[in-house]
C-alpha cells in the first residue's frame, strides 16, 4: 500500500491544479482548501488514480467508492494529467486483436440486440434528458455558426446547417434514420417543407415525436415510426437522407452493409448527410484507459467507434461518393460542456427525477460521461465528422460547367449555395 500512495503523492505533485484527498482511513493528502477534493472510501481507487486508469475511476465514482467536491471542469483537468499516455495510443491494437473485435462486433449487432441496446439508453427517462439538452432536445454536436449562440441556437444552427447541405427543397421525401426527439425531422417539416419520414428504436422517443406531429398539425407529411433501419422499404427511393448520432450504434462490421442500405434507399441524384463521431486514432475503435470499458457499461452498450478514414472506405465501399467533409470536433466539446454545466446546476432536479438506486447510479455516469466526452473532444481523442454523399457512379456532363450547376444531380461543384442568397432554394 506504501507504494500505492508513494506512486498517489507524486501524482498529486504533477497536477495541472492542487487537489485533495481523503483517503479511507481519514488520513489525508494533497493541499487544503483545494479546488477539487476527492473522498475516497476504497484502497482500489488509489490503485486507479496511481495507475491513470481514468475509465476504472469513473466506474468508481458511479459505484459510490468516492465522492467529488468541485467542478466537472476542473475535475476533467484533473483526469486528462493523470493519464499515463493518450488513450489514443493506449487503445490501439494488433491484428489478431482486431479480427476478435470484428467476429465481435458482428455477433453484437443484431436486430434485436441493437433495440436493446438503444432501449437501455434513450429509454432512461425523457424528463431526464430534458433537463440538460436544448427545448428541441437535439442530443448531437451543436453548431456555433456564432461565438455568443446559446446552446439552443447553436442547436438550431445545427439543424439548418444540415438542411442547406442536403439542399432540401419544398415537396422532397426527407428521411431522418436515428430521429431522436424529432429534431431535424419537424426542422425540416416545418422550414423547408418537405415529406418528411423519421425512424427510432427508442419507444419514449417514438411516442414523443408522435405527439409533437399531431400537436403541430403536421399528421400526413410527417412520421415517426419504430423501426430499424434494416427494415426499411426500398422501393420508394428517398430525395435525401440524414443520419445523426446513429451509424456509431452500427458496429464496425456492419458499416458496409450500412451505407449499402443507404444507396439503395436513395433515389440516383439525391444525397446523404452522415453525421456522428469518429475516433481519433485510425486503429483504435474506442478510447483506452479504461474510458471506451467506462462508456460502453453505462451509457451506450455496443457503441463502436472507427476513424474518419476507415467510414470514408466503408461509404466508398458501400456505393457511395463523399462530396463535402466537415470535422465538427470543437463544437461537440463546447455542446458537451454546455450540456455538463446544465446537468451540474440541476443534480437536485436530476434525483428528484430518477428517483430511485438506479437512478443514482445513472446521474453519477452521465456527470462522468458528458465532462469526460468534452475533455476527449478538447483533447482530438474522438472527431465529430459530417459527410456529405452521393451515388458512386459516372455523370454525363461531369465536367465543371460554367454554371457549376450538374443538371443531374443534386450537388453544385461550388459551396457557393451554402452562403449566398436562400439556400432554401
Amino acid at each position: 500500500m506504501s507504494s500505492i500512495l508513494s506512486a498517489v503523492e507524486s501524482k498529486l505533485e504533477s497536477l495541472p491544479l492542487p487537489v485533495r484527498l481523503t483517503l479511507p482511513d481519514g488520513n489525508t493528502l494533497g493541499a487544503a482548501g483545494a479546488d477539487v477534493h476527492l473522498t475516497i472510501r476504497e484502497n482500489s481507487t488509489l490503485a486507479h488514480l496511481a495507475a491513470g486508469q481514468v475509465g476504472a475511476m469513473g466506474e468508481d465514482y458511479v459505484e459510490g467508492k468516492f465522492e467529488v467536491e468541485g467542478s466537472m471542469r476542473d475535475l476533467m483537468r484533473v483526469a486528462a494529467a493523470i493519464l499515463p499516455q493518450s488513450p489514443v495510443d493506449a487503445a490501439r491494437a494488433g491484428m489478431f486483436t482486431n479480427l476478435i473485435r470484428r467476429l465481435v462486433s458482428v455477433w453484437r449487432h443484431s436486430i434485436e440486440r441493437d433495440a436493446k441496446q438503444i432501449q437501455f439508453h434513450y429509454d432512461l427517462s425523457d424528463d431526464f434528458y430534458a433537463l440538460w439538452l436544448d427545448p428541441r432536445r437535439v442530443y448531437s454536436c451543436a453548431y456555433y455558426r456564432e461565438d455568443d449562440m446559446t446552446l439552443a441556437q447553436a442547436q438550431e444552427a445545427k439543424l439548418d446547417h444540415i438542411c442547406r447541405k442536403l439542399r432540401l427543397r419544398p415537396g422532397e421525401r426527407f428521411l431522418d434514420i436515428g430521429a431522436g426527439w424529432g429534431g431535424l425531422l419537424l426542422w425540416a417539416a416545418e422550414h423547408y417543407d418537405v415529406d418528411a419520414t423519421g425512424i427510432t428504436l427508442s419507444h419514449n422517443q417514438h411516442a414523443h415525436v408522435n405527439r409533437l406531429i399531431e400537436e403541430k398539425g403536421l399528421s400526413g407529411r410527417v412520421r415517426m415510426e419504430l423501426l430499424d433501419y434494416r427494415k426499411l422499404d426500398e422501393s420508394q427511393p428517398y430525395d435525401k437522407i440524414a443520419s445523426v448520432g446513429m451509424f456509431e450504434h452500427v458496429g464496425r462490421a456492419h458499416l458496409v452493409s450500412y451505407f449499402s442500405k443507404l444507396r439503395r434507399l436513395l433515389r440516383p441524384g439525391g444525397l446523404i448527410m452522415n453525421h456522428g463521431i469518429t475516433a481519433g486514432g485510425v486503429d483504435n475503435h474506442q478510447l483506452g484507459a479504461g474510458m471506451g470499458e467506462f462508456i460502453g457499461k453505462y451509457i451506450f452498450p455496443g457503441g463502436e467507434l472507427t476513424h474518419i478514414s476507415n467510414v470514408l472506405h466503408s461509404m466508398t465501399e458501400g456505393g457511395l461518393e463523399d462530396l463535402d467533409i466537415e470535422n465538427l470536433r470543437p463544437h461537440y466539446a463546447r455542446t458537451l460542456w454546455a450540456w455538463s454545466d446544465s446537468l451540474e446546476s440541476q443534480l437536485d432536479a436530476a434525483r428528484a427525477t430518477l428517483s430511485d438506486e438506479k437512478g443514482e447510479r445513472s446521474i453519477r455516469a452521465y456527470r462522468m460521461y458528458l465532462a469526460g466526452c468534452a475533455m476527449g473532444f478538447e483533447h482530438g481523442w474522438i472527431g465529430l465528422h459530417q459527410v456529405l454523399a452521393q451515388h458512386r457512379q459516372g455523370w454525363q456532363g461531369d465536367e465543371l460547367s460554367i454554371s457549376g450547376e450538374p443538371a443531374e444531380q443534386g450537388y453544385p461543384w461550388r459551396r457557393d449555395y451554402m452562403y449566398v442568397g436562400d439556400a432554401k432554394g
